[in-house]
């Protein structure tokens, strides 16, 4: 009888044991669907395209996915309240977010980070991106983007060859406190001043409106009229320089590279408006951040410090290739 007793206390107590750490063949809390934010800069091709790339990701994980409402202009004025709407929904897991500037965002994101929240930035970077330095705006686990300052200096060296590596060019960028276009523009003036015989005679900031970058474009062709080569920093000045430059009767004889390949800068580059279009990877990005916070939710697998996809460049010549279709940004 004694024995009979020992025996079930003994099961009971194996059942008590193992009954907190598996409900239903499942260790506990891994039925948990986790939810992951994604806060994007602006209303554009370029962060369409990365939502489509983390909601396909997302999918694939059983991830839910969570966007705050699209900026309709660039700028922590607009993008820090969309941004507090989005937190104040709750149950979010994991934060993606393009911030819009390297100083204004730090406030609000560490904010939500001290929170319990963990970040990654996609696009754009808080800082100087070195996240692996002690700072105060080093609490991301990482930074997703492409490598600005590379392309940017490819591009100038692509647009030298365009115009016979002698003359006048000119940059009309976006905003002076974002790090995507800092670097562009940076690196631009890298890869230019390797040719002797090429001018750089100016960079203006048009903030991000296409009409401002017309205008500035304009001025510049009026107080240059020789400029060989323009390069406009992202779509909204691509688009505002060859305004310009056809409002001038200048389509064709001066050469235009842009970046981000929406699909009205590959019908400009088609049509002889443009001669350059750099395209990044924004599905690509997206699906990486998704992959990123996944693991890190999951496995408190850490990050590298920067995940830098590539870039393609469409050309003339490749424009219409089969294989190069997949880099078109579309919603």
């Amino acid at each position: 009888m004694k024995r009979s007793l020992v025996i079930a206390f003994a099961l009971a107590l194996t059942v008590l044991m193992v009954a907190p750490v598996f409900a239903g063949g499942q260790k506990e809390g891994a039925s948990k669907t986790y939810t992951i934010a994604f806060m994007p800069g602006v209303a554009d091709p370029f962060y369409y395209t990365m939502e489509r790339g983390i909601r396909a990701k997302a999918k694939e994980l059983g991830v839910n996915v969570v966007v705050g409402d699209y900026p309709a202009t660039w700028g922590p004025q607009v993008q820090t309240p969309n941004l507090q709407a989005l937190m104040a929904k709750g149950g979010i897991d994991f934060l993606l977010i393009a911030p819009t500037s390297t100083a204004a965002l730090v406030a609000p994101l560490k904010a939500i980070s001290d929170k319990g929240i963990p970040i990654i930035t996609v696009d754009t970077y808080l800082g100087d991106g070195d996240y692996s330095k002690p700072s105060d705006y080093s609490f991301p686990l990482a930074y997703i983007g492409t490598d600005n300052k590379l392309g940017g200096k490819q591009v100038a060296e692509h647009l030298a060859k365009l115009i016979g590596e002698k003359g006048k060019v000119y940059v009309v960028n976006t905003n002076p406190d974002t790090s995507s276009v800092v670097d562009r523009g940076n690196g631009f003036k890298e890869g230019i001043a390797e040719f002797p015989n090429i001018q750089l005679v100016g960079m203006d900031w048009c903030l991000d409106n296409q009409q401002k970058a017309m205008e500035l474009t304009t001025a510049a062709l009026q107080k240059n009229p020789d400029i060989a080569g323009i390069f406009g920093v992202n779509v909204f000045s691509a688009q505002g320089a060859v305004q310009a430059v056809k409002n001038a009767g200048l389509a064709g004889a001066v050469k235009v590279a842009s970046w981000d390949a929406t699909q009205t800068l590959i019908d400009a580059l088609k049509a002889g408006d443009i001669d350059l279009v750099l395209a990044q990877l924004p599905a690509e990005i997206g699906s990486l951040g998704v992959d990123a916070a996944y693991k890190y939710l999951t496995a408190k697998t850490m990050p590298p410090k920067k995940i830098i996809p590539g870039f393609q460049f469409f050309t003339k010549d490749n424009v219409n290739n089969p294989d190069m279709q997949q880099y078109i940004y579309s919603r």
